[in-house]
């Protein structure tokens, strides 16, 4: 009994290793004590809803959902491919937007603003103009809006569907809240507070969005993922609830059909199952958990 466990927990340091290298980059381990256990004030304290939603293996499934909202905006895809090489490196781009979140949630407050000064940079220098000849520029607040409600919307969503804990109603709108505060540093005006004023947002952009080249490339990440083939079976269960998440009214611009029989049994079944193991690989003695 004493070997079976032994190895069980070093299949499980392995495994957690390796996600956690995907996700966090060679600098990982480095990055993660820097965030965790740097003094200073942080943004948000232990007991604030971000805490709990970002530190939650429902986050894999919100942000594939997020990254496939965000690409119906045209003028945000616009930028995306012509300048994030998502396609190129999208591992990269994983590592650099899980960074960013793991700073501004668990970081030091001085840490987190000098995070949010990169990106600004970065965004100032992102503009050009779409094949329709319409101009786009990464720090436009509008733009930056779009971006924020899509992942807001889809972390929430995810984690009140896959989450260890759910949120109640009142968390929910804090989660909210605590967002608006990263939203507004990063020059979004008058994000959302509230998940009512959420849905609000959400709607009022859908006018703006439509299918577009971009938006159809962005379906590599679902049919051509960048990953081992022993890794996408696990792979497949993620992007199939990412997709089951997504509002009808996404998935037909994209391209993606629906299964009503099987995504509310089998499919969410197996997404539950997965984030039960990700969140028990993750959890491992070497991979402690957010404080």
């Amino acid at each position: 009994m004493e070997r079976y466990a032994s190895a069980v927990s070093g299949v499980r340091e392995r495994l957690g290793a390796m996600l956690f290298s995907r996700v966090a980059g060679p600098e990982g381990p480095a990055t993660r004590d820097r965030i965790h256990h740097a003094p200073g004030p942080r943004w948000f304290g232990p007991d604030r809803p971000i805490r709990a939603v970002h530190g939650d293996a429902s986050m894999y499934i919100g942000g594939l959902r997020a990254l496939l909202l965000q690409s119906l905006h045209p003028l945000a895809m616009a930028a995306v491919a012509a300048h994030s090489g998502y396609q190129g490196d999208p591992w990269g781009r994983l590592q650099r937007t899980s960074t960013f979140l793991a700073v501004t949630t668990f970081g030091t407050a001085a840490d987190a603003q000098a995070a949010v000064d990169r990106v600004r940079a970065v965004h100032e220098a992102v503009r050009g103009t779409t094949d329709r000849g319409e101009p786009y520029h990464a720090a436009d607040p509008h733009l930056l809006g779009w971006v924020h409600v899509a992942e807001v919307d889809s972390f929430l969503r995810a984690h009140q569907r896959y989450g260890e804990h759910p949120l109640d109603d009142a968390a929910c709108d804090g989660y909210v809240d605590d967002t608006a505060h990263i939203a507004a540093a990063l020059g979004v005006l008058n994000p959302p507070r509230n998940r009512a004023e959420l849905v609000e947002r959400l709607h009022a952009y859908r006018p703006e969005l439509r299918a577009t080249a971009e938006a159809t490339a962005a379906r590599f990440l679902l049919l051509r993922p960048p990953l081992p083939l022993a890794v996408r079976p696990p792979y497949a269960v993620l992007a199939a609830n990412a997709v089951a998440d997504l509002p009808p009214w996404a998935r037909g611009p994209l391209g993606l059909p629906r299964v009503p029989m099987l995504e509310p049994t089998a499919v969410r079944l197996a997404g539950h199952a997965l984030t039960r193991t990700i969140r028990w690989v993750m959890t491992a003695p070497s991979m402690p958990r957010p404080t």
